[in-house]
């Protein structure tokens, strides 16, 4: 017997029964296909969203890094200048004793008339500024004159006592000369400052 003959076979009920079943498997199908793609679309979403922030996370790190870097760098050519600027500090220091007991050789009472007195203090005299002038090359330059203005960053008060011809605060005499050094204090200047 073929199928036609059987469903002829068959009452008609029976035969919408199983026209149905045939009619609901295609849809129960197709509403688990559904589902399916809907939950996978919604999977690719949350993927892309994830790859989005992550690629934010990775541009932040790689520009935070950049940013550290340059710091770096700048700091390093900063420490570069100042060890080239300052290297000579210490030997500064050092030759600034030779300056002073010259500048007191100058200064000491001396019998001007011999003329080999009078010879030994050129000597000097060309030897202090040949210093000084070396110095001054590399950077090295004085600081503390009498009638400036006391700075406690480049000034060493010794005493303040009132003196006639000068303001409050103004040095009245320079004990020993003080030193700068590109712009850095080697050594302050010790004065006396009008009270």
């Amino acid at each position: 017997m073929s199928e036609q003959e059987q469903k002829q076979d068959l009452p008609e009920a029976e035969t919408q029964a199983l026209a149905d079943e045939a009619q609901q498997e295609p849809a129960a199908e197709t509403a688990q296909e559904t589902d399916a793609l809907e939950e996978a679309i919604a999977r690719v979403q949350e993927l892309e969203e994830q790859l989005a922030e992550t690629a934010k996370k990775e541009q932040d790190i790689l520009l935070r890094t950049r940013a550290e870097m340059d710091n770096i760098r700048r700091r390093a050519e900063q420490d570069v200048e100042k060890a080239h600027k300052f290297a000579l500090e210490k030997f500064s220091k050092d030759l600034l004793e030779t300056i002073d007991n010259l500048e007191r050789a100058l200064t000491t009472p001396a019998n001007l008339e011999d003329e080999g007195v009078k010879g030994l203090i050129d000597g000097v005299e060309l030897t202090l500024k040949g210093l000084l002038s070396t110095v001054a090359r590399f950077g090295v330059e004085p600081v503390g004159a009498v009638g400036e203005v006391f700075n406690p960053e480049l000034h060493q008060a010794i005493s303040m006592q009132p003196t006639e011809g000068f303001e409050t605060n103004q040095i009245t005499v320079v004990l020993q000369k003080g030193y700068l050094l590109n712009g850095r204090v080697i050594r302050p200047a010790m004065v006396m400052v009008a009270a």
